[in-house]
């Protein structure tokens, strides 16, 4: 009676797994027939036993030879088995020292570069711009050799940039879209989609960076080599002095202003011809390359609001900000631009960048009095003015006239001189610019100028090097054939 009395107990619990279903539950028919396969009932015994051969799992494979007490799981509500896994699961260590980057990079972001905590940090904008610079010199600092990257801090430029671009994928904008109903018609929704600016301009600078480094990348193997300024180190480990100019003509301008540079060295024929024509088409690429990143760095640097700090800090007359030479030139009834270029002093590149400063305010003054002119004289009404304001408007005319011939001077001279370092203008856009956006293309755009800048000075100085081995060697040889030409057809001495 005590088997039958158990045998229905059993049956009845079975009976309530069975009929319990849960709407949420896709697979309640698959885990109640498993549970009710596990089940078994010994007539004989009368007592209730969990087979083994339901139980899957590495740790069961064969019952017959396993000795020890086999863990039951039991079922829980909806027919699904709770299994503890073994052991936790490892985080390896590549991973979690790559989240303690990212996590302190971003912590000095968000910090403002204020370590302390307190109100010191700068906004978001210039804490991306700073962190995009200093990777950047610390990756790639002046670029002394025309040799491919270590793999390590490719490796980290490429990580640690792709860490700081990830904020430019929530920069979007919403713009009105058109989407469809199941059933017909049509209705209109806002879509976030990137920024123009960023949607155009961030791949083409991923591009140009990538070419970039591939450039670098080939110059693996090559013929050339370098030696530390003052010395060279000759094939029979024989170390000379060498003087600070070549004997076949003057050095570059680069080499005479970076004496610490180390010096490119040639094989003594000079570069084979499959070399240097790389070599130039190197140069044309980064060339192309320098010209498309200081494009975008403009039109950034241009969308960019002028602070108010900086146009606070301009004096109030133009004339007091260019001189008296400067501006006789720019009031002059016939005004050239070539000529006031061709009488300023812009043998360095201060006194160039000085000038360019002072055309820049000047513009930005003559400007100001310009429009808040017009704004007055829109205010007042044409109705009021009487013989007195004709002087004003002559004022108006003339400050228009002078912005006009300034900023046609600056444009000439960044023409002329396209490596001009950024004027107090741009450095001041830089400071208080709060568009993150706009950060991120200015300094990226600046990062890959500086770099195809480098590489294509880099280039110039080895095809320089070239050059003057290449004469010396001639020169060498056209010696040689001069004094084995007239070797015993000197004219003999008579005696008297």
């Amino acid at each position: 009676m005590a088997s039958v009395s158990s045998e229905e107990g059993f049956d009845q619990i079975s009976e309530q797994f069975e009929s319990y279903s849960l709407s949420a539950d896709v697979s309640e028919s698959e885990s109640s027939s498993g549970f009710s396969s596990c089940r078994h009932f010994d007539q004989e015994g009368g007592s209730t036993s969990l087979t083994t051969s339901s139980l899957a799992g590495p740790e069961f494979v064969d019952g017959s030879s396993f000795t020890a007490r086999v863990p039951v799981m039991l079922p829980v509500v909806g027919g699904r088995h709770v299994v503890i896994p073994a052991k936790k699961a490892e985080v390896p260590e590549a991973d979690t020292s790559e989240v303690e980057k990212i996590k302190e990079r971003f912590a000095k972001l968000l910090l403002g570069e204020d370590m302390s905590g307190g109100r010191k940090g700068v906004c978001t904008a210039l804490a991306i711009s700073n962190a995009i610079t200093n990777l950047s010199a610390s990756v790639f600092g002046e670029l002394w050799k025309l040799e491919p990257l270590s793999p390590q801090r490719k490796l980290m430029w490429r990580r640690e940039m792709n860490w700081l671009l990830c904020v430019s994928d929530y920069i979007v904008e919403l713009k009105p879209s058109l989407q469809e109903f199941p059933a017909g018609g049509t209705f209109e929704v806002m879509v976030a989609r990137p920024r123009s600016d960023l949607y155009v301009n961030l791949p083409a600078l991923k591009k140009l960076d990538a070419m970039l480094l591939s450039i670098l990348d080939g110059f693996h193997d090559s013929e050339f080599h370098y030696a530390d300024r003052g010395i060279v180190i000759a094939d029979t480990d024989e170390i000379e002095a060498f003087p600070s100019s070549l004997s076949s003509g003057r050095p570059s301008v680069r080499q005479e202003e970076k004496c610490w540079l180390p010096f490119p060295k040639v094989p003594p024929t000079g570069l084979s011809e499959d070399t240097r024509k790389r070599l130039q088409q190197c140069r044309e690429c980064t060339n192309q390359i320098l010209k498309a990143a200081m494009a975008i760095n403009s039109s950034a640097l241009a969308e960019m609001e002028i602070p108010s700090a900086y146009l606070d800090s301009l004096p109030k007359c133009g004339k007091d900000c260019l001189g008296e030479v400067m501006y006789r030139y720019l009031t002059a009834d016939r005004f050239s631009p070539e000529c006031l270029l061709d009488y300023l002093d812009l043998s360095s590149e201060y006194t160039t960048l000085e000038i360019a400063n002072r055309i820049e305010a000047s513009v930005h003054i003559w400007k100001q009095k310009y429009l808040k002119r017009r704004s007055l004289r829109a205010k007042v009404g044409k109705a009021s003015w009487g013989g007195k304001v004709k002087g004003f408007v002559v004022d108006i005319e003339k400050s228009k006239v002078l912005t006009q011939r300034a900023e046609t001077s600056l444009q000439n001279l960044r023409l002329r001189f396209p490596g001009l370092p950024q004027t107090s203008l741009d450095m001041s856009k830089i400071q208080y610019n709060k568009d993150v956006g706009q950060s991120i293309l200015e300094s990226y755009s600046r990062v890959i100028e500086s770099l195809a800048f480098n590489i294509t000075a880099r280039i110039d100085d080895l095809l320089y090097v070239d050059d003057a081995t290449k004469q010396r060697a001639a020169a060498e040889s056209m010696s040689l054939y001069d004094q084995g030409r007239f070797v015993g057809a000197l004219p003999t001495q008579r005696r008297v």
